[in-house]
């Protein structure tokens, strides 16, 4: 039977609740050596994707009686997307915010312009929120996105230009502030005095975590709340997470890249299990399995890009695009 034709119903039916996620075969006809899948993802989805890997190759070893080889592309979200709408032969794309998917319908039709209603729960399987991580019992008593922009601190916080973690928080921030009744203006310099105090923009969330956590610099972290565990684990128990009052919900999407798939003339849709990404904190969407890991998912007052933004889009215009809101903040946080 040709790859083609074949459907792999249940990926992982030993999990409790399955949720669909995409991934592609490559080209050629099947052989001992089995079929390669190449995902490209961002900074910090590696340890699940390690263990989520292991899982899929041998759900498929004992559903075909095939080896699969599946091979990951790590780095800044949106450089991630670039280098996909640039070239790079992605089976699947998995992101941490839709907008680094869209670009790959505008840059090239890689994907529909209505990919995102392909899946369910908005094509985003899992979720994770913005949060602070500070030195241990607190030293600089940071309890908001506010205590961020206070005069002496030193905040760690990857490149929104090049990263959806560094994108995440500075509209976590400038949302937390406009959903807690202050006006534009107001989030503006919010965002401006916490970026004033960011010392290095890293290129991605794993790369801000090594500045914090391993060089030691900077008085606080903003990350997804997902890798809080793998630095307590690789790091010690020298942190600790604060929750804000608000924080901003980061959805995780994932799409087929249509163009590849279609070039190489092999599809496939299989289906990936919530209870991996609950043990590697991130949130799920089914609500049986976030009730099992109710304990490590406090309750949060959240709000999405779409609720307060007007979806990715529209942030990216108001916000990220050359010369819009995001420069403006740099400009005067260098000026401070």
């Amino acid at each position: 039977m040709s790859l083609t034709r074949r459907r792999v119903l249940s990926l992982l039916p030993a999990l409790a609740t399955m949720v669909s996620l995409p991934a592609l075969l490559t080209a050629g006809p099947a052989h001992a050596a089995g079929p390669s899948l190449l995902n490209v993802s961002y900074d910090v989805s590696r340890e699940f994707y390690k263990e989520f890997n292991v899982a899929f190759a041998a759900r498929w070893k004992k559903t075909t009686g095939e080896d699969v080889t599946l091979k990951q592309s790590h780095g800044g979200s949106s450089r991630q997307a670039r280098s996909v709408a640039d070239g790079l032969e992605a089976d699947v794309i998995t992101m941490n915010q839709h907008n680094d998917i869209d670009v790959l319908h505008t840059r090239g039709k890689l994907v529909p312009a209505d990919w995102a209603k392909r899946l369910p729960y908005n094509a985003s399987p899992t979720t994770s929120i913005s949060v602070i991580l500070v030195r241990k019992d607190n030293p600089k008593n940071i309890r908001d996105w506010t205590d961020l922009g206070r005069p002496g601190l030193s905040v760690i916080i990857p490149n929104p230009k090049t990263s959806g973690n560094g994108r995440y928080t500075y509209l976590a921030a400038w949302g937390a502030a406009v959903t807690g009744g202050v006006n534009a203006d107001a989030a503006k310099a919010l965002v401006t005095r916490i970026f004033a105090n960011v010392p290095v923009l890293d290129g991605g969330g794993r790369g801000a975590t090594t500045t914090f956590a391993q060089r030691s610099l900077g008085d606080a972290l903003v990350t997804f709340e997902s890798e809080v565990p793998l630095i307590v684990r690789e790091f010690g128990d020298n942190f600790e997470v604060v929750y804000p009052g608000r924080t901003i919900l980061a959805e995780n999407p994932v799409s087929v890249v249509d163009r590849v798939v279609d070039k190489r003339g092999t599809r496939k849709l299989a289906d990936a299990g919530q209870e991996i990404a609950a043990r590697f904190n991130l949130r799920p969407r089914s609500p049986k399995v976030l009730a099992k890991y109710a304990k490590a998912f406090p309750k949060v007052d959240t709000f999405t890009v779409d609720e307060v933004f007007g979806g990715w889009p529209q942030a990216q215009r108001d916000h990220f695009n050359d010369g819009a809101l995001y420069d403006q903040v740099i400009a005067a946080a260098k000026a401070r």
